[in-house]
């Protein structure tokens, strides 16, 4: 009986290592930045590791073209929310050994 005791502080060591691990991933995604562009890079956005839009540039040319500028920053910022999420992906994969963990990924801000 004492024995799965010892079972039990082995995995609650585990998952204390672990919350740690993810507090630095999740301070770490935040430093990152992710880059995605549109219309040959007229416009580019830039979001954090966690997927939120810290920046974006626009080609003053594309301007006159509404319609074709509100195309062109959806898909930039899509594209530098796509890399933020792989990159999130990734991290994770090598933090649990590829064992897909349900909710994880929601708990450090990704999707």
């Amino acid at each position: 009986m004492l024995g799965n005791l010892g079972n039990l502080a082995g995995i609650l060591k585990s998952a204390k290592e672990l919350q740690s691990q993810i507090t630095k991933l999740q301070e770490e995604a935040a430093a990152r930045r992710h880059h995605g562009d549109a219309g040959g890079g007229m416009v580019r956005a830039t979001v954090d590791g966690k997927g939120t839009l810290v920046d974006i540039k626009i080609d003053p040319q594309v301007v006159n073209d509404v319609e074709l500028l509100e195309d062109l920053v959806k898909a930039a910022v899509g594209a530098a929310v796509a890399k933020s999420q792989e990159a999130m992906k990734s991290e994770l994969a090598s933090l649990t050994g590829g064992l897909n963990l349900p909710g994880l990924t929601e708990m450090l801000g990704g999707s």
